[in-house]
């Protein structure tokens, strides 16, 4: 297999394992099914291994499959670069980009990043989706998606943007009235906010527990159970009780005193965080990488982002 060959072979391997099936990767690289077909089949001639059960439905990777694949995208990711940066000096990015976004991070996060990346690329427009589903991005042909949450593995390219720390929060109201727990036992005591997952699973909170356990507690009794993360920092605001929220959301309120960080020496901040995700290409659009690029700068430069939990101690109740 010579070298042009081998790159061929290596693309309609990659998109398959990005796209699931022979006929989608098929699509994106305008050939046809059993081209695909036979360019994965003489991959895996060439390397004397199977890289994929196929059915009649369905595409699984083996285990050599698995560990291809994370190979080969490093090696096209290099060709991508080598190509991009050539083409980035003599083309203006142009063209619109879809983002998909929770209603939370794009409001407060991404649209006032949207001004100084429409001033450097004026060429660009966006489409930015407000939805906290999961989406699949190949199939819903977005170009990238900004998601909060436990990362898992996938065959998407995921880039760090922060940490999400979580924090217990109220108004300092509602401590005058109700008095600022000093335990764990004590928020059975207290009014308590909820927050609800978009599958009906309650956000449960976490504490620090004898030699370094962490220990679960489930907010049942809640006075209020909301399903936006944003709507329970409106409901702590408002006096309502205690709720655990994103210190993203929380900074600019604690910041001026609307907010109190109650039980921040046991409460464990989680292991939630936030990443710019979009799919594996071979050739990553200039108006694509452009974006990715002015968007990760923004978010490394915005304070809420990046709240050291050490500074939590100045507004503790």
């Amino acid at each position: 297999m010579d070298s042009t060959q081998r790159i061929r072979a290596i693309l309609s391997f990659v998109r398959a394992a990005d796209t699931g099936s022979f006929a989608a990767a098929a699509r994106s690289l305008d050939i046809s099914s059993a081209a695909v077909s036979k360019n994965v089949a003489s991959l895996e001639r060439a390397l004397g291994v199977r890289l994929m059960n196929r059915t009649t439905r369905t595409l699984t990777l083996t285990s050599e499959g698995t560990a291809f694949l994370k190979q080969a995208r490093i090696a096209l990711s290099a060709l991508d670069a080598a190509v991009d940066s050539v083409a980035a000096r003599r083309v203006e990015p142009s063209g619109r980009v879809r983002i998909s976004t929770s209603a939370a991070f794009g409001r407060d996060q991404l649209m006032p990043a949207l001004p100084g990346l429409l001033a450097r690329h004026p060429a660009l427009s966006f489409e930015v989706d407000f939805d906290d589903r999961r989406i699949d991005l190949v199939q819903e042909g977005y170009d990238m998606a900004l998601r909060g949450g436990q990362i898992l593995d996938s065959a998407l390219v995921s880039r760090p943007v922060c940490r999400l720390n979580m924090a217990l929060v109220a108004a300092p109201a509602y401590l005058e009235r109700h008095g600022v727990p000093r335990s764990v036992a004590d928020l059975m005591q207290h009014r308590l906010i909820a927050r609800r997952f978009l599958g009906g699973r309650i956000s449960a909170w976490a504490f620090r527990g004898p030699e370094g356990s962490i220990e679960s507690f489930e907010p049942e009794a809640a006075v209020v159970t909301v399903s936006a993360p944003e709507a329970s920092v409106q409901a702590a605001l408002s006096g309502l009780g205690i709720a655990q929220v994103g210190v993203h959301h929380a900074w600019p309120h604690l910041q001026v005193g609307a907010l109190k960080v109650v039980l921040g020496d046991c409460h464990h901040p989680g292991t939630y965080e936030m990443a710019l995700q979009y799919p594996h290409r071979a050739l990553l659009a200039p108006r694509v990488r452009a974006t990715i690029e002015f968007l990760l700068d923004a978010f490394v430069r915005d304070e809420a982002l990046h709240v050291p939990l050490d500074a939590l101690r100045a507004y503790l109740a």
